[in-house]
């Protein structure tokens, strides 16, 4: 099914139109972005049943207005008659710009945005819409997922969750009319255990522009993480040293989110804050390694038809074969640096100031096969489950930990459940710089599929 536009927001668009219309007396120009965000995260554990909305819904309106070399912003969420708003908005921030010249604050400036002009709306495809599903459904469906963890032996606790989102965006200015509503969904398994005194815990999540539909795949994930809990509570530590090692797709696109998701926002190139600036257009990986992001790049819970700035969402290439080609920005720092914007300017809310973040962000595949990855190494491990991530864009390091290990050569595709330890791959704060140039300059071999 196609996801419905907001009727909302599509009631409302008049009156921002006209809004839009009024404040332009005042200011060289004025865009609105308006959102409308709503869905409900379901939970069930062994000892509790939750039920709430999801963690980013929003109903509100942003208001950015350029005079006198700077831009400024409104944020509201009252939507009252247009011309008694624009008298408010008009005083509030022309009192703004007072006060910063009455304390003596220089303002930043930036360059007057050239819009061309553009209309178009994007809905995306769902099979099954959670608001056509019952609670009761949901919660039947995820206590099921529950309770077939829970009946394994020696489990403390097991964790079902769900969230469902629909986010519908609205931009407007005096060139722009852009519209969109899209759905997703994300899903989660952990189980914690015991045996022998030994504690330990295994997840999976999944997620994607999917409805209901999703709780389909998480039916199989649960056999798989109390394969892998038992394994950990039978597993022998690593000596920790330098190994070749290969990482799992999500591991692989941690190391991407941090040292070159992170590290190439440009709205750090703005404020020198970001190693990144001075490579661009130089080696920094092996040539092998090509990386990418953008909105339309892959098909993820990240992927729209605009930003929160109104930029039309892209395919970026990050790294090409080897070289730093370009960063990530938002619309204002693209404009400060004299580039080109990428669709990256995302707000946490309408209430919160934009900043360059990643949308969906991967190294391209390549043409080796993983049976060959492993038989080429001699003493190494196969490194899977992301437990968390760590950057530090000013001296481009990087902290990576994973939750699961397994012993290379004696692995093979047939033997891959077995699962050694929870393994910390973090980076010495003290040598970040260094590992991560040595990391990335290492890569040898890249996998065509892992599955």
């Amino acid at each position: 099914m196609q996801v419905p536009m907001s009727s909302y927001l599509v009631e409302v668009k008049p009156q921002i139109q006209e809004l839009i219309r009024l404040l332009e007396r005042e200011f060289d120009y004025v865009s609105v972005l308006c959102t409308d965000v709503k869905g409900t995260t379901y939970r069930v554990s062994m000892h509790q049943t939750t039920v709430g909305d999801y963690h980013f819904c929003e109903r509100g309106f942003v208001v950015r207005a350029w005079q006198d070399g700077s831009y400024t912003e409104y944020s509201f969420n009252n939507l009252t008659d247009a011309a008694d708003l624009a008298e408010e908005i008009t005083s509030a921030l022309k009192s703004e710009f007072q006060a910063l010249k009455a304390l003596g604050i220089a303002q930043m400036e930036s360059p007057l945005v050239q819009e061309e002009a553009i209309a178009k709306t994007m809905q995306n495809e769902i099979e099954i819409d959670p608001e056509t599903v019952s609670a009761e459904e949901i919660l039947s469906h995820l206590r099921k997922l529950c309770n077939a963890g829970a009946a394994h032996e020696g489990i403390l606790e097991f964790q079902s969750t769900v969230s469902f989102a629909r986010v519908n965006k609205l931009f407007l200015s005096s060139k722009k009319d852009l519209m969109q509503s899209y759905a997703f969904s994300e899903g989660s398994l952990s189980a914690i255990g015991t045996e022998n005194g030994k504690q330990n815990m295994s997840y999976r999540s999944c997620s994607g522009l999917k409805g209901v539909e999703i709780l389909n795949e998480m039916d199989a994930i649960v056999e798989e993480i109390i394969a892998v809990l038992y394994d950990k509570l039978h597993s022998d530590p690593v000596t920790p040293g330098m190994y070749d090692v290969i990482t799992a797709p999500d591991v692989t696109g941690v190391i991407a989110h941090e040292a070159f998701g992170h590290g190439v926002e440009m709205d750090m190139f703005v404020k020198n804050r970001a190693l990144a600036k001075e490579y661009i257009g130089k080696p920094v990986a092996s040539q092998l390694s090509s990386m990418h992001d953008g909105a339309v790049g892959a098909q993820q819970v990240s992927s729209y038809l605009f930003d929160d700035e109104g930029t039309l969402g892209t395919d970026t290439t990050v790294i090409d074969h080897g070289t730093l080609v370009t960063g990530i920005s938002d619309l204002v720092s693209a404009l400060r640096l004299g580039t080109t914007p990428t669709g990256n300017g995302k707000r946490e809310s309408f209430e919160r100031k934009v900043y360059s973040r990643m949308t969906n962000t991967y190294f391209t595949a390549g043409t080796d096969k993983l049976d060959d990855m492993i038989a080429s190494i001699e003493h190494g491990y196969l490194l899977e489950s992301v437990q968390s991530g760590m950057e530090d864009p000013k001296h481009w390091g990087i902290q990576c930990m994973v939750r699961n290990v397994q012993k290379m050569p004696v692995l093979r595709l047939a033997q891959r459940k077995r699962r050694l330890r929870e393994f910390g791959g973090g980076v010495d704060g003290n040598y970040q710089k260094m590992r991560l140039a040595r990391f990335m300059y290492s890569s040898s071999r890249l996998a065509q599929a892992f599955t």
